[in-house]
């Protein structure tokens, strides 16, 4: 990738500008002062955000035309090759760069790029490690899967040479980066449909763990991840986990009131002292201390990494609570793999709630296929588990695979059966969305959580029932 490529640019245009990834780094990249626009076919509430930015966003719906003046154009890995925005820019002789390709040039700009990887929790513990750096008055830059109060988005460009920067692993988007820091959370079966096997995902983090030019941290409990690091030289090997034989440890763990959190933090052996987090489960230590290993190696003094974290409410759509209606209290997960969804009910089934109903979202019809099993399970954790229609993104329905499939084999599972035969619009996501909240509203009650869960548009059913709730009350 040539690295020079941004630098006569003026115009920059974002094909599906209101995505996830492509947020933050139009925050980065309007900060520096190039002039973008971007073009997107959702509605959103980031969409708005953009455009309360100052930057124009094109008329819903991707043209050929809303690519011209630019001179680069950048896209999302979702962009369907028929799309015809993406058809014009790559006729157009103006260069065009994938999302990652972008991201991984910026990485290169600075001199500590800290870039945290991992199957899960990536984006709670960017964003914790941001609130640590932002804390301790360093004017960092940073790349966030999802929003951060703090920094009023998911991205922000700063002066300093620090880059905390969310790396994912999805078709290997990550071996882009240029990492001074590598950090490796956990490794999980996902993405089987570019990666075939666990064995290749195993190997693409071993490649970015030796693209570091400083330090590796990594998850000392996990199997999958101690398989990665094998072998990597030159660089500081710096482990986490709950375990003896870590350099870092989360020990005396303890659960308070309020989804609350607390355990001690040693280092080599050394207590330094207590962390207390604002958000549950005991995942979320695990990437708290993943974020306190950086921000320690970043020079952060132990007490205002413990402050960071202290204030650390949560990222946008990481146990987001929504709001509390008659009773009931809403709340929003990205969770989309197995791994997650356990994770996160588990931790909503330990909190003081009559019943715990997750309202799910299937991504993908490949993720769906090979861990239909798996979702049961997860799901199965919840009181009541009200599923969507299958939201296949990027991909065709060439496998068969149908909401029904994955309700047959719960106990816990209400879906709304779909003509299989028929196109998907989005006039049937609105009316099956409609469904779905109609059916929730007539069955919660008071002292119920709600979790609306996945990684498509799922927090639409959210509002949607905050609405509802609201009337009806």
């Amino acid at each position: 990738m040539n690295n020079s490529i941004l630098n006569d640019k003026k115009h920059i245009h974002f094909i599906g500008i209101g995505g996830s990834g492509m947020y933050p780094l139009a925050q980065i990249l309007h900060a520096k002062g190039y002039h973008l626009t971007g073009s997107d076919n959702n509605e959103t509430d980031t969409l708005q955000a953009i455009r309360d930015m100052g930057i124009e966003v094109k008329p819903l719906g991707q043209r050929a035309e809303n690519i011209e003046g630019a001179d680069l154009i950048v896209h999302t890995a979702a962009i369907m090759a028929d799309n015809p925005e993406l058809i014009a820019a790559k006729a157009s002789g103006v260069p065009v760069l994938e999302r990652s390709e972008l991201l991984g040039i910026v990485s290169s700009w600075y001199q500590d790029a800290v870039c945290i990887s991992g199957t899960h929790g990536k984006t709670t513990t960017t964003a914790m490690l941001t609130q640590i750096v932002y804390t301790a008055g360093i004017d960092l830059s940073a790349y966030i899967g999802g929003k951060l109060p703090l920094i009023h988005g998911s991205g922000c460009a700063g002066s300093s040479e620090v880059f905390v920067c969310e790396s994912c692993e999805f078709v290997d988007t990550f071996l882009k980066l240029y990492p001074d820091t590598a950090v490796v959370l956990n490794i999980d079966a996902d993405h089987l449909d570019y990666f075939g096997t666990v064995e290749n995902i195993i190997k693409s983090f071993h490649k970015f763990c030796g693209m570091a030019s400083k330090s590796v941290i990594y998850n000392g409990d996990d199997a999958n991840t101690l398989k990665a690091v094998e072998g990597v030289e030159g660089k500081e090997m710096i482990s986490f986990g709950c375990n003896e034989g870590n350099m870092w440890r989360a020990v005396e763990i303890e659960h308070l009131p309020g989804a609350m959190t607390a355990y001690t933090v040693l280092k080599k052996g050394e207590r330094l002292g207590r962390i207390t987090l604002q958000v549950p489960g005991e995942h979320n230590v695990l990437n708290s201390l993943a974020a306190v290993a950086a921000a320690d190696g970043l020079g952060i003094p132990f007490e205002t990494i413990a402050k960071g974290l202290a204030e650390f409410r949560g990222a946008g759509r990481r146990f987001e609570i929504r709001g509390v209606v008659n009773g009931v209290t809403i709340a929003d997960d990205y969770a989309h793999h197995p791994t997650e969804l356990t994770a996160t009910l588990k931790a909503a089934k330990e909190m003081p709630y009559k019943r715990v109903w997750a309202v799910f979202q299937p991504f993908t019809f490949s993720r769906t296929v090979q861990h239909l099993q798996e979702f049961a399970d997860a799901l199965s954790i919840a009181d009541i588990a009200v599923l969507t229609d299958i939201m296949g993104s990027r991909e065709k329905n060439t496998y068969g695979i149908f909401t029904r499939n994955l309700a047959e084999i719960m106990d816990n599972a209400v879906y709304f059966p779909q003509d299989e035969q028929a196109e998907y619009t989005d006039e049937r996501k609105y009316q099956n969305f409609e469904d779905v909240c109609s059916y929730v509203a007539e069955h919660v009650q008071e002292g119920d959580l709600v979790l609306t869960m996945g990684c498509g548009d799922i927090n639409k059913v959210a509002r949607m029932l905050l609405e509802r709730l609201g009337k009806e009350g």
